[in-house]
């Protein structure tokens, strides 16, 4: 058994051929890479009991034990960005996220991001992972998300997000109209040829998707999604494996493909749309301390509710 203070956990099968510091990125994301390495360097991290080097090949199945020291991270400093505070207690914060914010520094934007802003707002978040943040947003997706304000906080909100015990629930605007409500369960996995991008693979992390339309129009429809699995870019794969990709997504969207007869300025309204058109709009979770069950609801960005109401105006004056 490990000792008190070292957290445990098994590598799936599908990080099988990975060095250990990339595997342990994937395996725990509330950690910095360049923090796991330091500790695998400093003889924290085991590999089924045994020392272990970063560059170490993992087979998946194998147990890590690894021992956490939560030390300021110097390379993230407080920077003052403005924060949509939806919530606010001693224990955690709820953020609305506006599209365009990078969640925490990596290449390419090491500063500017939400962890900076989290540090501008709180000092004593620079002794958590990451600044508090246990899960994530793409750069250009909306909404909610979580974060931590105590080690305790952090490590009921990762157990949740583990156990799947974190509820969020997503609007999309996608191409094309599904029949009905449906699930998607499609593994998701880093891209055979383009390593910047994630596919549906054969190899890939098991992955769940809930849909279900909540507005038709002419070649358009409103999604309310679910997840069951937080995979990196999980919906926006998910609905382009199943040919509904979601509206201005830039990666996995494909051309616009405006309606038939579309007036002119829909038409240029859907080709300019500068993102993919996803919002965390719902997030439900147990609180880290009390364990009373609690949930947030924002309203629509407002870049996709004028796009929305846009729809739905030409879509008015079709039936007219």
């Amino acid at each position: 058994m490990p000792p008190d203070g070292i957290l445990t956990r098994h590598l799936p099968a599908d990080l099988g051929g990975q060095r250990l510091d990339q595997a342990l990125a994937e395996l725990l994301p509330e950690f910095s890479r360049s923090r796991l390495q330091q500790w695998i360097d400093a003889g924290r991290v085991r590999l089924d009991g045994q020392p272990c080097r970063r560059r170490d090949r993992v087979w998946g199945g194998e147990e890590v034990w690894l021992e956490p020291v939560l030390e300021p991270d110097a390379a993230c400093q407080p920077q003052a960005i403005p924060l949509d505070l939806v919530y606010e207690d001693e224990d955690i914060l709820v953020i609305n996220k506006p599209a365009g914010l990078v969640v925490h520094p990596a290449a390419g934007n090491l500063d500017g991001t939400l962890q900076n802003a989290l540090l501008h707002r709180s000092a004593a978040l620079a002794q958590l992972p990451r600044g508090g943040l246990v899960h994530r947003l793409d750069k250009d997706t909306s909404g909610l998300l979580v974060v931590a304000r105590t080690l305790q906080a952090h490590k009921s909100l990762v157990e949740q997000l583990q156990a799947r015990e974190v509820h969020r629930e997503y609007r999309a605007l996608v191409t094309g109209v599904p029949l009905g409500p449906g699930r998607v369960e499609a593994p998701v996995g880093r891209h055979p040829r383009l390593r910047t991008q994630m596919a549906v693979v054969a190899g890939g992390r098991p992955a769940v998707t809930h849909y279900r339309v909540l507005e038709a129009f002419a070649a358009h429809a409103l999604l309310g999604l679910r997840l069951e699995t937080g995979r990196t870019h999980q919906i926006r794969v998910h609905l382009a494996h199943i040919r509904y990709p979601i509206l201005g997504d830039p990666v996995y969207g494909g051309r616009p493909r405006p309606p038939k007869g579309a007036p002119a300025h829909l038409v240029a309204a859907l080709r300019t749309f500068p993102r993919q058109a996803l919002h965390a709009i719902r997030l439900g979770l147990r609180h880290p301390r009390t364990g009373e069950e609690m949930a947030w609801e924002v309203p629509l960005a407002a870049d996709m509710a004028a796009l929305l109401a846009l729809l739905r105006g030409v879509e008015a004056a079709a039936d007219g």
